[in-house]
């Protein structure tokens, strides 16, 4: 492209000094939290015999996303808490949009692909074993990849065509979409509305499957037992909980028209760094067949 620009500024999070100290032991502390505790539960899934049904499958997957996607940015931002010089090249830039982008919505595909898992299970139990087969969810899998790597593409594209030729401070601790935009030197009206049209029809369309979902649980529920509700709620409770966690900041942040990049740069921690963090408790601590199956491993 004609970009005159060859590296970009990273404002991060504040430049108070004392507050990037504070900043650079809390995130260091989260991003290991982050690393351990996911790759723990890939590793306990895979030694185990006992957790090969498609739930914990599909978990694995999650798990190892969201360790990639935390990559993408904590370490910049964990290392940026201690430069003086914040830059990172229009490359790198790229890239970690595209990296962004793409762990991000496999997490959003995995996510909606685990609510059919949980549909199924429970309003077709007779069903399941020939409905969610290993190669059925071997699949799931490969077309959330296949889909997440089409839309960061695209994503992508756009922005790296686009002309940049200054200023080059990113009011972000990592590039995205928003942010570049306004750094960019030409008309680019066209390209943040197929920019925010891509991320609200999966966002929404992947939204809209999941609150399906688990309507359906709920109205096939009627007429339970407290005890068939109670194991409803232990087997859904901890998938609705990272639903929440990552759809909400996900969908306050790309599928509005116009934004604060204030409010963006806050929303963004939480789906790049709290959501990962809490994954690992929120599925282990809600789950006494994960529990005890690590109890066994640690032994």
């Amino acid at each position: 492209n004609t970009s005159s620009v060859k590296e970009f500024i990273l404002l991060g999070l504040s430049g108070n000094q004392v507050a990037q100290k504070i900043y650079f032991v809390m995130f260091l502390l989260f991003y290991m939290i982050i690393v351990a505790g996911n790759l723990l539960i890939v590793i306990t899934i895979i030694s185990s015999q006992q957790l090969n049904s498609p739930l914990y499958f599909f978990l694995c997957y999650l798990s190892f996303v969201d360790i990639c996607y935390s990559s993408v940015t904590a370490p910049k931002m964990i290392t940026d808490f201690l430069m003086e010089n914040k830059t990172i090249s229009f490359e790198g830039c790229v890239v970690q949009l595209f990296g962004g982008h793409f762990f991000g919505c496999t997490e959003i595909f995995l996510l909606t692909v685990m609510a059919y898992d949980r549909y199924v299970a429970i309003c077709k139990p007779l069903h399941y074993t020939t409905l969610v087969t290993r190669h059925a969810c071997g699949l799931m899998v490969m077309g959330s990849w296949v889909g997440a790597f089409v839309h960061a593409i695209l994503q992508t594209l756009l922005i790296a065509l686009l002309p940049f030729c200054g200023p080059n401070k990113i009011d972000h601790f990592f590039c995205d979409v928003r942010p570049l935009l306004h750094l960019a030197c030409s008309d680019t009206r066209a390209v943040a509305i197929a920019l925010v049209a891509n991320s609200e029809v999966i966002s929404l369309s992947c939204f809209f499957i999941l609150v399906v979902s688990y309507a359906v649980i709920l109205v096939s529920l009627r007429g339970q037992t407290s005890a068939g509700w109670q194991k409803v709620i232990s087997t859904c409770g901890s998938h609705i909980t990272v639903v929440i966690l990552f759809f909400g900041p996900c969908i306050f942040v790309y599928i509005r028209p116009s934004s604060d990049l204030l409010e963006d740069k806050n929303m963004a921690v939480f789906y790049t760094i709290i959501t990962p963090m809490l994954n690992p408790f929120i599925y282990t601590l809600r789950n006494e067949e994960m529990k005890s199956t690590m109890r066994k491993l640690w032994r």
